[in-house]
Order: structure tokens, then sequence, then C-alpha cells
């Protein structure tokens, strides 16, 4: 049982807010009936009408991907270069997935996909509170007083680093580059490859290896699996929690 205000938002009636003022207005039946009770639930065997229209009821889907370097985030490209829809059955190919918070072409790791517009909405928000951590490889031997001073936070010009957390894991003299790990909330790839090459250690590779709750456990590289009822939840309440 769903929120028929989430039914309606999820079926590109109108956003949540505006569909729950469509319920108040009397605008709504749920099997002919009309319904002005917000709160009110639904299920897949109802029929629901606005202003006398049946409408669709798209069911969704969430997947988990670990996606491997050299695949775009993209679900198209002129170029006719691989994408992460190359990753499913093409079956799957065809459900209209679209990914959350893209990773780069030459970028690894967790990335979300799914056809809900209101969930892809909350977590792309500039303010969505969502935490990410990644695994960086940064270029060349990175000291620590660097890394203390970008746990205080740094400017680098007009971009405010602060990463919540961030700790070197390890030091490569050899090949002269350095493996860091840090979580960032609300902050972009591209943000932190700017910071990162004005800091003077541009970065080599980069792997996202959790976002909000999600991590790689148990989905190999190149893999994915659909996300468990908990998990989506989770993602809506994480979200929710930011928002107050």
């Amino acid at each position: 049982m769903e929120r028929l205000a989430k039914v309606l938002a999820q079926a590109g009636v109108a956003s949540r807010r505006k569909s729950e003022e469509l319920i108040l207005a009397g605008r709504v039946k749920v099997n002919q009936v009309v319904v002005k009770e917000v709160g009110t639930k639904v299920s897949e065997k109802d029929t629901i009408t606005v202003d006398g229209k049946t409408i669709d009821k798209v069911p969704l889907f969430y997947y988990l991907v670990n996606k491997p370097t050299g695949y775009l985030s993209t679900t198209s490209d002129i170029h006719k270069r691989r994408n992460v829809l190359d990753l499913f059955s093409e079956e799957e190919r065809n459900l209209r997935l679209f990914p959350i918070h893209k990773l780069p072409y030459d970028a690894a790791g967790v990335l979300i996909l799914t056809n809900d517009g209101e969930l892809t909405k909350k977590l792309t928000l500039k303010d969505s509170g969502v935490e990410q951590a990644y695994m960086v490889r940064l270029k060349g031997i990175v000291i620590k007083e660097k890394i203390r001073q970008l746990r205080n936070g740094q400017d680098f010009n007009g971009i405010f680093f602060k990463p919540n957390e961030i700790g070197i894991i390890e030091l490569d003299k050899k090949h002269q580059s350095t493996l860091v790990r840090l979580t960032v909330t609300d902050f972009s790839i591209s943000d932190m490859e700017k910071c990162f090459e004005m800091m003077g250690h541009p970065i080599k590779g980069l792997t996202r290896v959790r976002f909000d709750h999600l991590t790689l456990e148990e989905v190999e590289r190149g893999s994915y699996r659909p996300l468990k009822a908990h998990e989506i939840k989770k993602l809506y309440r994480s979200n929710l929690a930011s928002e107050k």
C-alpha cells in the first residue's frame, strides 16, 4: 500500500505537494469514489482517476550498480560509447532507468539507477544531505599537513572544500601517488576534481564506495542487484531527515 499522493507523483500527474492539493480539491477518485483524505493509501489493484482520466500506475524499479571504468553514466551517447545500461539485460534496459548522481566515464563504484522520478529529484537536490564515500588516487605524495588543512576546510577559488572525513590509506612512492578515503555531503565530483587540481594533486582514479547507506558489498565490478524494500525506504528517510 502506498500513499495516494505518492502514487500520483510517481505517475507524473504532479509533484507530491500538488497531488495533495488535487486530493483536497476533490479532483481525485479511487474506484469511482471521491477521496479528500491526503493520507489515503492505495494498492496496485485500485483504479485512480484525476478529473475523470485514469492514471497509469508505473511499476518502479531500483538497482545498485558497481560501475566499471570505461562506461558512461548517461543512458545514450551520440558517439555510441558503452553506457551503464549495457550492463543490464535487454528486458531491464527497457525500464526507462536513469542514474542518480552520475559517475564520470573513467570513475567506478556505486551507482543507483531507477525510474522513480520523485526519489531521483529528492536525492539530487543541492542540499539533499546525501553522504557519499570515495577512494581517490591522487597524483604525487600528499603530506599530512595538506590533509589537516582539508579537515579544517579550505577555499579553492570560491569552492569551499571540507570533507566530513578524510584520511590517507596508502603512499605509493614508487609510482608517486597517494590513496585517500573521504566522505562528503552535497559536494560534486567535478568540484572535488577542481579542488584537488588546485591543491597540486590531480585525481588519477576515483571509486565511489558508498552512497548514503549503500555499499559495494557482494556486488562485483560490472554487476548489479535490485535494491531491497527496506533500502529504498531508508533512502527516502535519509532525505526526509535532511529536510527537517
